[in-house]
């Protein structure tokens, strides 16, 4: 037996048929009993940690489907499978009440992370760190912006003079934040890549980076990275939840998060998108 053959089976109880590569860190794994689960190499075993913590809390929700998670050991997973199928816009209304509601399950603060998940986690291949805060303008600054910020600098992607148009928002962000809401259930990395569309006419998660945040966190981070029927999935957000108003004038905002996590990973482009949204963002 592999070694990836020997998690799978420790993990599910089951005896392994036949592997299919899917990517380098992903395998198509058959039991004896005919069901197909995905095993998953992480970076490293704080990493694979996280998101069974996030895949399972999100699951507590009940609201929108993510994979089951078998086990994991170290730095492996054992996750379901999911079919994939094609986009619909009946799928995309339902994942918008879907993450509606998921959002509505709420956190115990914003950065709170899942139950049993590591204060230090990941988003993608960067750090991202779970600090319980209770003001969203403050911590959203202090542990989602301005974190990446910094690194952009020290590694060259951003100038510091070019670095003061963001920082001009976030001591503006108490007015531009608009009005105060609860903490939320986010999946906290929700672009299109994440999003699958399953056979059952339903839409799943995978590879959460979940923490306790903003609503509309998870929402611009759909719309930045592009998403099928994304209108039809607002739609169903608004029908079961509707947002405050202004929320289209902030989704740069929102948006500044996800923007410098990929400019400390991919370099200048993402750092040029997110001085052009923050200067958008700032009033006058």
């Amino acid at each position: 037996m592999t070694d990836r053959a020997e998690v799978v089976a420790r993990l599910t109880g089951r005896r392994t048929g036949g592997e299919r590569p899917l990517s380098g860190a992903l395998t198509e794994v058959c039991l004896d009993d005919g069901r197909v689960v995905v095993v998953k190499r992480a970076e490293d075993a704080r990493a694979a940690r996280a998101e069974a913590a996030g895949l399972r809390w999100l699951a507590e929700a009940g609201t929108v489907r993510v994979p089951r998670v078998h086990g994991r050991d170290e730095g492996w997973l054992v996750l379901d499978r999911v079919a994939e199928g094609r986009p619909s816009r009946e799928a995309a209304f339902r994942f918008g009440r879907e993450l509606a509601a998921l959002h509505a399950a709420g956190a115990p603060a914003f950065g709170a992370p899942p139950p049993d998940g590591p204060v230090d986690a990941r988003i993608g291949l960067a750090p991202m760190r779970n600090e319980p805060g209770t003001d969203w303008p403050g911590w959203y600054a202090e542990h989602r912006v301005l974190p990446y910020l910094r690194r952009a600098v020290d590694q060259g992607t951003l100038h510091p003079g070019e670095a003061t148009v963001v920082e001009r928002l976030c001591a503006r962000l108490p007015d531009l934040a608009g009005p105060a809401e609860p903490p939320a259930r986010l999946h906290g990395d929700l672009w299109n890549g994440n999003v699958l569309w399953g056979t059952d006419g339903r839409v799943w998660l995978i590879d959460p980076a979940a923490h306790g945040g903003h609503r509309e966190t998870d929402l611009a981070m759909l719309r930045l990275f592009g998403c099928p029927h994304l209108e039809q999935v607002l739609d169903g957000y608004q029908d079961r939840a509707p947002l405050a108003d202004g929320w289209t004038a902030r989704v740069g905002v929102h948006q500044l998060f996800p923007l410098l996590v990929h400019a400390v990973l991919f370099g200048r482009g993402y750092a040029e998108q997110a001085l052009a949204v923050a200067r958008t963002a700032l009033p006058g």
